[in-house]
C-alpha cells in the first residue's frame, strides 16, 4: 500500500510540474554553440518535404527561422536572397523556418505586412519575392522552433559539416534595408568555411518575438475588446462626403461605399474590417458610407454591429443619390460596392467598382510611402 502511495505521489509530482510548466510558458532554450543540429520534417512551399538529410552534402548549413508579417524579417529578405546567391555556388545552403502559430498573431501585428504567417501566405511570399532558397512550415505544432530556441524573427542558425552551431544570432547590425549587407552572417559562413570559429560567435538578436501556441491567450483578449467597442452610424450630407473625399487629415484614408441590399457588398465588408484592425495603428483609417435610405438606418447599424465594424461609419442623408455619385467620384458609374484610397489632400491613389481583391489593396496599403514595410 505504502508503495502505491509513493507511485501516486510521484506521479502526482510530475503532472504537477508539467503543469507548472505549461502554465508559466518557459521560453525554449537557445542551442548553444557546438551542439549538433535538431533533425525537422517540414513542408516547404514547393510542397516537397525537408529534412537535415536535404542537406547533407552541404558545406555549411544556415538555418534562419524568419516569418512573412514581420517588418524586421521583411527588412531582411533582399539580403538573404543576395547571401544565397554569393555562397551557394560555395557549398552553402540557406532555408528560412516560419514557426508562428498563426492564432498566436494577432491582426493588430499585422500593420507592416500584407500577409500572415499561415502557410497560404508563405507560398504568395515565396512566389512574390521570388526566394531562392527553401521556405519551410513548422506552426502546426512549432518542434523545430521549440529544438532550436529562436528568440525573434530573424533568428540565424550556421552550422558547419558535421552539423555542429559554430554561429547563433543577427543576420548583421543595421535593420533598415540598405544600410547593410549581412556581415555579421556573412562573417561567420567565411569562417566556418575556412575551417576556424567565427570570431563572434553568438550575437543578440533585434525584431518580432516568437508566437508560440500559449500566446494565442492575448490574440483571444485583443478580439474580445474589439468585439465591445461601439459601433455607430452618422448621417452624412453630399457636402459632406465633398469633404471626406478631400481628405484634409493626416492618414491614408479607405473609403468603402455600400448597402445592406447589395450582396456583394455584405460579402466583402468583412475584408474592410480585417483591414481596418491591420492598419488603424498606422497613418490609416478606414471609412464606410452607407446608400441605404435614412429610414433605413437601424438595418444598416444592425449590420455594422454584427460585423464589429468600430470604424467611422456614415450613411447618405440626402434622397438624390446622384448628388452622392459625383460627391465621391466624378468616374464612379454608379455600381455598387466602390472603393477608393485616398491621399491627405484629396488625391485618389486606388479606386475600385465592384469588389475588392483583399490582397491586392492590402499590398497597395502597406507599400504606400505613407504606411510602408519597416520602422
Amino acid at each position: 500500500m505504502r508503495a502505491i502511495q509513493l507511485f501516486l505521489l510521484q506521479v502526482f509530482s510530475v503532472f504537477a510540474l508539467f503543469s507548472v510548466a505549461q502554465n508559466t510558458h518557459v521560453e525554449p532554450k537557445t542551442l548553444e554553440i557546438g551542439q549538433s543540429a535538431p533533425d525537422f520534417n517540414l513542408k516547404g512551399t514547393d510542397h516537397k518535404m525537408y529534412s537535415l538529410n536535404s542537406f547533407s552534402k552541404a558545406r555549411v548549413l544556415v538555418i534562419i527561422f524568419s516569418a512573412n508579417h514581420c517588418p524586421t524579417a521583411q527588412a531582411y529578405e533582399d539580403r538573404i536572397i543576395s547571401i544565397t546567391n554569393d555562397y551557394k555556388p560555395k557549398g552553402v545552403e540557406v532555408l528560412l523556418i516560419s514557426s508562428n502559430d498563426n492564432h498566436a498573431l494577432s491582426l493588430s501585428e499585422l500593420g507592416y505586412t500584407d500577409l500572415g504567417d499561415t502557410f497560404e501566405d508563405m507560398i504568395i511570399r515565396y512566389k512574390n519575392k521570388k526566394y531562392n532558397f527553401p521556405y519551410l512550415y513548422d506552426s502546426d505544432d512549432q518542434k523545430t522552433a521549440l529544438a532550436y530556441g529562436p528568440v525573434a524573427t530573424p533568428h540565424a542558425f550556421v552550422f558547419d559539416a558535421d552539423r555542429r552551431l559554430q554561429y547563433v544570432g543577427r543576420i548583421d547590425q543595421s535593420e533598415k534595408p540598405g544600410t547593410a549587407n549581412g556581415e555579421d552572417l556573412r562573417n561567420a559562413i567565411d569562417a566556418v568555411l575556412s575551417g576556424k570559429k567565427p570570431d563572434q560567435a553568438t550575437t543578440k538578436v533585434f525584431g518580432c518575438s516568437m508566437k508560440w501556441s500559449w500566446k494565442k491567450d492575448y490574440t483571444e483578449q485583443l478580439y474580445k475588446k474589439w468585439a465591445a467597442l461601439p459601433v455607430s452610424i452618422n448621417e452624412i450630407s453630399a457636402d459632406g462626403v465633398k469633404e471626406l473625399i478631400q481628405n484634409k487629415g493626416q492618414k491614408l484614408r479607405l473609403i468603402n461605399v455600400w448597402a445592406t441590399w447589395c450582396g456583394p457588398c455584405t460579402m466583402e465588408f468583412p475584408d474592410f474590417v480585417v483591414i481596418d484592425r491591420m492598419y488603424r495603428v498606422r497613418d490609416f483609417e478606414f471609412v464606410s458610407i452607407s446608400t441605404d435610405k435614412p429610414e433605413r438606418k437601424e438595418k444598416a447599424l444592425s449590420f455594422l454591429k454584427e460585423q464589429e465594424a468600430s470604424n467611422n461609419n456614415y450613411i447618405f442623408s440626402g434622397s438624390n443619390i446622384y448628388q452622392l455619385i459625383e460627391a465621391v467620384d466624378p468616374e464612379w458609374k454608379g455600381a455598387l460596392p466602390y472603393t477608393l484610397l485616398v491621399e491627405p489632400g484629396g488625391k485618389i491613389v486606388y479606386r475600385q467598382q465592384g469588389t475588392i481583391d483583399p490582397l491586392k489593396l492590402r499590398m497597395m496599403i502597406v507599400d504606400h510611402p505613407m504606411i510602408g514595410r519597416y520602422f
